[in-house]
């Protein structure tokens, strides 16, 4: 016996220095990613979902309530495996004598002191335990699901924010060629002032463009700033770390990678939104089981070892070493306590049932509503980004003709004004695309 309290004391030490070893290695390992975060990050569309699911702390939070229910599953488990203690007593009486009556004379009896060794083991088996490990597969697979989605919808948002950042860039390069061409014109302008073949009026006119021109890069550079932070956020990186992304905007929104998504058939046992009522219902329907199981028996098995050692002389021995129980509990009556205890599981597993329904077919008219919103944003997107080129070519088109007198100073200012609206349409059409698409994919599970 002293072996085996040795050995079970070793155990028990080791595991915990190997806990705290992995505490001290995991907080070590976060503080190490930190410090490791280089200056300047280049990265894909592909490797900042990568990156942001890496990092992201919520992220790590699901994954522990994972293993939190496993955890949960072992210890339903271990309930109804055999469990065994130790015990060791010493009782000192200080040489105290007792005094027994017999056949009317006194006897006093010395007690001496006793060590009493003791071992139980036990085992117990019942209905519930076993549809309670079912309960706890059922709440991994709902962990598990939890954590696809929120890292589903963590990818949604990298993708809608860095397109972002593409977008505005695209937009900041074309208004900084257009201020180029129009400041070219003032320059213009002044001269023909300066030599009296023009009005002031034209000249000022035009530095009121160009004046529009500048605040709306401005603008634009500010909202860049604000999308390239928001979007550092989401990768879980510090402010001042450099970002480049290398993807263009033509290449993440391909017109085949529409297609596909719009022709795929929908499986609604793909959806996660489904796969969680699912669960649900079956979560229910085993409750229902386990409220039936207050019904059944409980059987119990228990062995008991007890080896007393008396330190002198005296003592009797009145305990046997070795003692087999079983035990078989069965319930008998409980005021109808266990019947509504069934009723209550029933009509939470109907309510679950029709839920689930409800569910499926919510999910089927929103399948066809994403759809119809992919591809509405999709024509949107191509008919702005034609609308943008078109606007383009025309204010080009306005600033050459007015170089050479063929196009009025009102003419020049209409498409001037003309490009910055189609540049400010042509970016929500592409945040609406990029939108319906991550919605659609997330929808799916893709």
């Amino acid at each position: 016996m002293r072996k085996i309290f040795f050995v079970i004391s070793a155990l028990v030490m080791s595991a915990t220095m190997m806990a705290e070893d992995h505490v001290m290695a995991a907080t070590h390992g976060s503080r190490d990613l930190r410090k490791e975060t280089p200056a300047s990050l280049s990265l894909s569309l592909s490797e900042a979902q990568d990156y942001a699911v890496k990092q992201n702390r919520s992220l790590k939070n699901a994954s522990l309530a994972v293993q939190e229910e496993y955890a949960k599953r072992w210890q339903t488990i271990a309930a109804m495996l055999p469990q065994a203690d130790g015990s060791y007593a010493y009782s000192n009486y200080f040489d105290y004598r007792a005094t027994l009556s017999m056949q009317g004379r006194n006897v006093d009896i010395q007690m001496p002191n006793l060590g009493a060794l003791g071992v139980t083991a036990s085992i117990g088996i019942n209905g519930q335990g076993i549809v309670g490990v079912l309960l706890n597969n059922i709440a991994i697979q709902m962990k598990k699901i939890a954590l696809e989605k929120s890292e589903d919808q963590l990818r949604s948002s990298v993708m809608s924010s860095y397109v972002s950042v593409l977008a505005l860039q695209s937009i900041t390069n074309l208004l900084d060629s257009s201020l180029a061409n129009i400041q070219n014109l003032e320059q213009i302008t002044q001269n023909s002032v300066d030599a009296g073949a023009a009005e002031q009026t034209a000249a000022d006119q035009i530095r009121v463009r160009v004046n529009t021109l500048k605040n709306s890069i401005n603008s634009q550079k500010r909202n860049i700033e604000l999308a390239t932070n928001s979007l550092k956020v989401l990768l879980d990186v510090p402010v001042a770390t450099e970002l480049v992304l290398t993807d263009s905007i033509d290449a993440i929104l391909s017109p085949e990678r529409i297609l596909t998504l719009l022709s795929d058939e929908f499986d609604i046992r793909n959806n996660l939104d489904y796969q969680t009522v699912e669960r649900s219902a079956e979560l229910a329907k085993r409750n229902v089981h386990m409220a039936g199981w207050a019904y059944g028996p409980t059987i119990a098995l228990a062995y008991n070892y007890q080896n007393q050692r008396y330190y002198g002389e005296g003592g009797m021995r009145m305990t046997p070493p070795n003692v087999l129980q079983v035990t078989v509990k069965m319930p008998l009556w409980s005021s109808a306590k266990r019947a509504a205890g069934v009723v209550e599981k029933k009509i939470a597993y109907e309510r679950a049932k029709n839920t689930l329904s409800e569910t499926t077919d919510n999910l089927s008219i929103q399948y066809r509503q994403l759809c119809f919103d992919l591809t509405n944003a999709y024509e949107t997107y191509m008919n702005e980004k034609d609308n943008i080129e078109v606007s383009k070519r025309v204010f080009n088109s306005a600033t050459e003709k007015y170089k050479w007198g063929a196009a009025s100073n009102l003419e020049l200012t209409n498409a001037s004004n003309d490009l910055i609206n189609a540049q400010s349409t042509y970016v929500n059409a592409m945040l609406t695309l990029i939108n319906a698409q991550s919605s659609l994919e997330e929808f799916l599970n893709k």
